[in-house]
C-alpha cells in the first residue's frame, strides 16, 4: 500500500517541470539544483538502508 502511495505521489508531479537548463548538466544550473539531487540520493540511501533492518 505504501508504494502504491509512493508511486502516486511520484507521477502526480510529473507535470512539474522548470524551465530549460536546470541541472547538473544544462546550461545554467543553481546550487539548488544539485542540492536537490544529492537530497535524493541521500533519501535514496536511508530507504536502502532502513529496508535491511
Amino acid at each position: 500500500m505504501k508504494s502504491l502511495l509512493t508511486l502516486s505521489a511520484a507521477f502526480a508531479s510529473l507535470p512539474a517541470f522548470a524551465h530549460d537548463g536546470h541541472g547538473l548538466f544544462g546550461s545554467h544550473w543553481h546550487p539548488t539544483d544539485a542540492l536537490g539531487f544529492v537530497a535524493v540520493a541521500g533519501l535514496i540511501a536511508l530507504a536502502v538502508w532502513l529496508s535491511k533492518k
